[in-house]
């Protein structure tokens, strides 16, 4: 069948669903974006159309309806690549026109997800374990007491709304090893226009080796048809990346079995009624040997184009289930492969877990995907960009705020 797919979003995860639509299709995508991006600026796999309105809900409608009055009697495949977008796409699907396909959960299980208050206290008491938290309201600051070992982990519980505002020493996420160091950290959030909930949370013991990954989807009938388990080696050091993996390993696993967490993801995303593509961050505490749920992506993560080279295509799922309507059957995505965002000299000296470290040096010899580099891709500016990227990754980790 014949059909336009929209992306909305100019950021590497754009990027790597653009790839994912050529791969299939050879086909370039089209992109929606409020600005310019470098992973999507120097490319020839793809078209961005720029309109600075779309981060307002009715600018982005007015803007995927303009596409679709240029595109008429074709599907046109929807999809987001941040929870902004998501989100507007879920709350407006009585209004966007049935020319358009995608797959979204409800609004309200998009805040239950992306809200991270409401996403801990709404499922506090399911099949999920989730870390020690506390919660902050920055609207009527007060005196910081809790009962925490350090470090502690502060975390905005609105991303949308700190993603909209910037100030000097901006982190994404923040670990912190005395109470002073905390109250100061709040302080600057609160100060600097920040009026949601702040997230106060244990640190679960452990090097980045400990965190996990899992890419989860759920068909237009809201039963989980795919889902991946890999363990991270090296997440981002930078104070604006920090949380997005930099280096896994699907299919393996230092710390026991995968079969029941799988279970326990396959049962909790089909008892809240989810659809589409999700990312689950996990860490494993070996205290009690229990993988605890730090967030969820109402949307495919940054790194989550793993599974491609596996032969799930994120685009192609998508299509076959929305478009094709063909049947699909649950299948646990347990095949090796190593994604790494980093050059391996930065996995030589970083990684900390020797096995691992042994393990994905070992799979680097077979072939390393990386989200960001497509061969089919031949910008030459894009080349430069990847090369500059690759000696950066040196500096940032050398200089990261993330120590592990």
């Amino acid at each position: 069948m014949d059909f336009e797919i929209l992306i909305a979003g100019t950021d590497a995860n754009a990027y790597y669903m653009a790839r994912c639509y050529h791969e299939a299709y050879g086909k370039k995508a089209n992109l929606l974006g409020k600005t310019p991006m470098i992973y999507t600026k120097y490319t020839n796999i793809l078209n961005v159309i720029y309109n600075d309105k779309i981060w307002t809900e009715q600018g982005f409608l007015d803007a995927i309806e303009d596409f679709r009055k240029q595109h008429p009697n074709k599907k046109i495949l929807l999809i987001s690549s941040n929870e902004t977008y998501a989100a507007f796409i879920s709350k407006n699907k009585d209004k966007i026109n049935e020319q358009f396909v995608h797959n979204y959960p409800s609004i309200d299980i998009i805040n239950s997800l992306i809200m991270k208050e409401t996403f801990y206290k709404t499922y506090e008491n399911s099949v999920l374990d989730f870390p020690k938290t506390i919660y902050y309201d920055c609207s009527n600051p007060t005196k910081i007491t809790n009962d925490f070992t350090y470090p502690v982990i502060i975390k905005p519980s609105n991303v949308i709304e700190y993603n909209h505002i910037s100030f000097e020493g901006k982190n994404k996420i923040y670990k912190v090893d005395t109470q002073s160091q905390l109250e100061e950290t709040v302080d600057k959030i609160v100060k600097n226009g920040y009026k949601d909930t702040l997230i106060l949370q244990e640190f679960i013991p452990g090097d980045d080796s400990y965190l996990f990954d899992s890419v989860v989807y759920c068909g237009k009938d809201k039963k989980v048809k795919l889902i991946s388990f890999a363990q991270i080696g090296l997440q981002e050091h930078s104070k604006t990346m920090v949380g997005n993996a930099a280096v896994l390993i699907n299919g393996f696993n230092q710390y026991g079995e995968n079969t029941e967490m799988i279970n326990t993801i396959k049962t909790f995303m089909e008892d809240i009624g989810y659809q589409g593509f999700a990312e689950f961050d996990m860490k494993y505490d070996y205290r009690d040997k229990k993988f605890k749920v730090l967030e969820i992506n109402a949307r495919q993560g940054r790194c989550s184009y793993y599974i491609s080279p596996l032969g799930y295509n994120l685009v192609k799922v998508l299509v076959d289930d929305l478009i094709e309507n063909k049947p699909m059957d649950f299948e646990v995505i347990d095949k090796e492969v190593l994604l790494s965002f980093v050059p391996k000299g930065v996995i030589k000296k970083y990684i900390k877990n020797e096995e691992f470290k042994k393990k994905a040096l070992s799979l680097w010899k077979k072939g390393v995907v990386n989200p960001l580099k497509y061969k089919k891709d031949t910008d030459f500016k894009r080349k430069l960009l990847l090369l500059r990227r690759h000696v950066d990754y040196y500096k940032e980790f050398k200089n990261g705020v993330w120590k592990n």
